[in-house]
C-alpha cells in the first residue's frame, strides 16, 4: 500500500478554521480558510458565505467569444450549425423571459418553444460523448432540485454564462417548484454555449423518479404529459461523468463495481434509460461509506456503498487526485471524505424548505486549487446559526427507486 501513501501525501490539506460567525449585513461574507489542492503544491484558499445575495437584475446577455472550455472529442455541431439551429427561436429571448420570470401557474415559454428547446438541446448532447474531459476553469453545481430562485442566486454569485464556465452534477427536478423554468434554463445556457456550459445527468432524470418525485406532475399541471415525456427524451441524452484536467472525477452519485476502465463510460450508447443494476445505475445512485468494508448494499435499495479502500484504489488506477460528486444533502453545501479525497456538492440550500443546509458552488482555477462559495437558506441569511442553536434536522440518507418506494422515503 505504498502507493496509497504516496497518493494521500498529494491532497494534504490542513482543517478548515472557521471565524467565528457575527451578524452579517446583506451583502457580507463569512469567510474562512481551508487549503484544497489537487495538484502537488498546497496552497490557502478562500471560502466565502454569500449571505442572502443580493437580486440584481437580470444581466444582458454576453456575447459568445469567451475563454472556453477544451471538449476531447470535437463538438459535431459548429457555432455556425448552432445558430442555424436557434433561427427560428430566438434563444436570448427565450433566457431574458426565464431569469425575469415569476413563480406561476403558466410557464414564460409556449410549448412550441419549449419542444423546440427541447430537441435543440438532445441534438447537442448527443453530439459530446457521454465522459466529457474538461480544462478549467470551471464552477461545479450539485444537486438544484426546480429551487429556481436559488439557481438565479448561484449564477448571480458564481457569474451568469458565459462569465464563468460551468458544470452541473444532475437533479435538476423534482422535489421544487419550478423544475421546468430550472430545465429550460440550463438548456437554453447549453443551446447558447455548448461548449462553456456542461450538464450530467442526475439519478433523477430519468422517467421512473420524475414519475414519482414531482417533475410528471408539475408537467401535468402546467403544460402537459406529452412535455413530460419530451424532456425525458432529453435526459435519456445526458453525458455520464466528466473529467476536468484529468485529474478530478465528477459524477453524480460515485462509483461502480462494473468499471474497469474510463472507456466503460465513453462506450455507453445513448440515448438510454436507466436501468436497474449495473455500471450506469452506479454511477448515477451510489455513495461513499465511512462503515463500508468494500461493496455493500446500499441503505436507499439501489446501488452500493463504496468504502475508502475503493476509493482510494480507483485514484491510484486512473491517476486521480479528487472525485467530486453530488446526491446527498450536507449541511454546509459541500463536504469532504477520506481525507479530501471526496468532496460532496449540493447546491441546494433549505432543501425543500425542511432543512437548514447550505449550497455550495464549487471552483477549480487553472492550477487546480479547488474553493467553494455557499449560498445561504433564502428565508433568512441567518438561519445557520438558528439552525446550530437549536439542533439541526438530519438530512435523510435512505432513498429508492419508485418500486421500493417506502413511505416517507425521502431520495435526494
Amino acid at each position: 500500500m505504498g502507493n496509497t501513501h504516496s497518493k494521500r501525501s498529494r491532497t494534504k490539506t490542513r482543517k478548515v478554521q472557521q471565524q467565528q460567525k457575527q451578524p452579517q449585513s446583506p451583502d457580507t461574507y463569512v469567510e474562512h480558510e481551508c487549503s484544497v489542492n489537487t495538484a502537488n503544491s498546497i496552497s490557502s484558499i478562500l471560502v466565502s458565505s454569500a449571505d442572502n445575495h443580493r437580486r440584481s437584475p437580470s444581466p444582458p446577455l454576453p456575447e459568445m467569444d469567451v475563454h472556453q472550455l477544451t471538449v476531447a472529442s470535437q463538438n459535431e455541431l459548429t457555432a455556425t450549425s448552432i445558430r442555424s439551429l436557434a433561427r427560428p427561436l430566438d434563444i436570448d429571448d427565450c433566457i431574458q423571459r426565464l431569469l425575469d420570470s415569476k413563480l406561476s401557474k403558466n410557464v414564460c415559454l409556449k410549448q412550441a418553444e419549449i419542444v423546440a428547446i427541447c430537441r435543440m438541446a438532445r441534438e447537442i448532447f448527443l453530439s459530446q460523448p457521454s465522459l466529457i474531459e474538461l480544462s478549467p476553469n470551471v464552477k461545479i453545481v450539485g444537486d438544484v432540485h426546480g429551487q429556481y430562485a436559488d439557481l438565479i442566486r448561484l449564477f448571480q454569485m458564481g457569474g451568469f454564462p458565459p462569465e464563468a464556465n460551468y458544470l452541473f452534477l444532475g437533479d435538476y427536478v423534482d422535489r421544487g417548484k419550478q423544475s421546468l423554468e430550472t430545465m429550460l434554463l440550463l438548456m437554453c445556457y447549453k443551446i447558447k454555449y455548448p461548449e462553456n456550459f456542461f450538464l450530467l445527468r442526475g439519478n433523477h432524470e430519468c422517467a421512473n423518479v420524475t414519475r414519482v418525485y414531482g417533475f410528471y406532475d408539475e408537467c401535468k399541471r402546467r403544460c402537459s404529459v406529452k412535455i413530460w415525456k419530451i424532456f425525458v427524451d432529453v435526459f435519456n441524452t445526458l453525458p455520464i461523468a466528466a473529467l476536468v484536467a484529468g485529474k478530478i472525477f465528477c459524477v453524480h452519485g460515485g462509483l461502480s463495481p462494473s468499471m474497469k476502465s474510463m472507456d466503460d463510460i465513453r462506450a455507453i450508447q445513448r440515448p438510454i434509460d436507466v436501468p436497474d443494476y449495473g455500471l450506469l445505475n452506479d454511477l448515477l445512485w451510489s455513495d461513499p461509506s465511512d462503515t463500508a468494508v468494500d461493496w455493500e448494499e446500499n441503505e436507499r435499495g439501489v446501488s452500493y456503498c463504496f468504502s475508502k479502500k475503493i476509493i482510494n484504489e480507483f485514484l491510484i488506477k486512473f491517476d486521480l487526485d479528487l472525485i467530486c460528486r453530488a446526491h446527498m444533502v450536507v449541511e454546509d453545501g459541500y463536504e469532504f471524505f477520506n481525507e479530501r479525497t471526496l468532496v460532496t456538492v449540493f447546491s441546494a440550500p433549505n432543501y425543500c424548505g425542511e432543512f437548514d443546509n447550505f449550497g455550495a458552488l464549487m471552483s477549480v482555477n487553472e492550477d487546480l486549487l479547488c474553493s467553494f462559495e455557499l449560498l445561504t437558506p433564502a428565508d433568512h441569511p441567518l438561519a445557520h446559526e438558528r439552525a446550530e442553536q437549536r439542533g439541526r434536522r438530519s438530512p435523510p440518507m435512505t432513498s429508492a427507486l419508485p418500486e421500493h418506494d417506502q413511505e416517507n422515503a425521502y431520495p435526494t
